[in-house]
């Protein structure tokens, strides 16, 4: 069987779907029409979708990490986490909060909080649907649970993460973040917020008020998809925001990827290239920023 061609198209009605106002029944409606039938859309769907049977690049059991489930004290009430650490630290690290996307704490975000782990970081993977009462498995459930969340509230437990990891008996007093599509919204909020998150890597996050700006304390590293016109649009705006009030930011677009470049779980939108160089970026920033 000839392997499915997805086009842009498909993509982009994809992202409309999983981000703006397109429900599933018109997604599949609009991919039937690009693919040319419901079989091949059928066939095409998955692709575009993350699988969570392809999340896991560091085991859960890997000697070399120490993870568990964790609760901790949020804006309002108890958060739950998924944190991990190296299993042959011998001292205090610095921490790093890895910050889900619009699908809330998932294998594929727990298995980044494992490589970060793995890099020489405390990491805490929060679950910011925890006042929802937890991520469900139910992807669309989840997208419709993160989008009805309070955006003062969420940045409210943001910043409780901050505290609590800047108090950790493991941790240096040293926090950074990392946060992916809406993650990567709420790291530039959090470091809009939070004045003592030292570093925040924002991949394909939307973009804070450019009136914000001058709050911002954090070093910051914005990664960017060169095909998600979406967000993209705020990119000058926000750019020039940094510039002009003399913040510590670099800002990357990779050439010809899509928005969720990073997520290996995606067939149709991973880019192993531009993954890798943001991860290597990305981890000499954290590292640079947080000694």
């Amino acid at each position: 069987m000839n392997k499915p061609v997805i086009t842009q198209a498909m993509i982009n009605a994809y992202d409309e779907y999983t981000h703006l106002s397109l429900d599933r029944r018109r997604f599949m409606e609009t991919l039937t029409a690009l693919a040319g039938s419901a079989a091949a859309a059928a066939t095409i769907a998955p692709l575009l979708a993350a699988s969570s049977a392809k999340a896991e690049m560091i085991a859960d059991t890997d000697d070399r990490i120490v993870g568990e489930d964790i609760s901790y004290p949020g804006a309002d009430g108890d958060m739950k986490g998924y944190l991990v650490r190296p299993a042959n630290m011998t001292g205090k690290l610095p921490a790093v909060i890895v910050i889900h996307e619009n699908r809330g704490l998932n294998p594929h975000i727990r298995d980044v909080a494992r490589r970060m782990a793995l890099e020489g970081f405390i990491a805490l993977a929060p679950d910011f649907l925890s006042p929802s009462g937890g991520t469900p498995a139910d992807e669309d459930k989840a997208r419709e649970m993160i989008g009805a969340l309070d955006a003062g509230e969420t940045n409210a437990d943001g910043v409780a993460t901050v505290a609590f990891l800047e108090q950790h008996a493991q941790s240096t007093g040293k926090v950074g973040a990392i946060g992916f599509c809406w993650g990567g919204g709420l790291v530039n909020r959090l470091a809009v917020n939070a004045p003592d998150l030292k570093a925040g890597v924002a991949y394909y996050g939307a973009q804070p008020k450019a009136e914000d700006v001058p709050k911002i304390k954090a070093a910051l590293l914005l990664h960017y998809a060169g095909l998600d016109e979406r967000i993209n649009a705020g990119i000058e705006t926000y750019r020039k925001a940094l510039v002009d009030n003399g913040k510590d930011a670099t800002i990357y677009v990779y050439d010809g990827v899509n928005h969720a470049f990073n997520n290996d779980t995606s067939a149709a939108r991973y880019d192993k290239a531009a993954a890798e160089l943001a991860w290597s970026r990305t981890v000499e920033f954290l590292k640079a920023k947080l000694a």
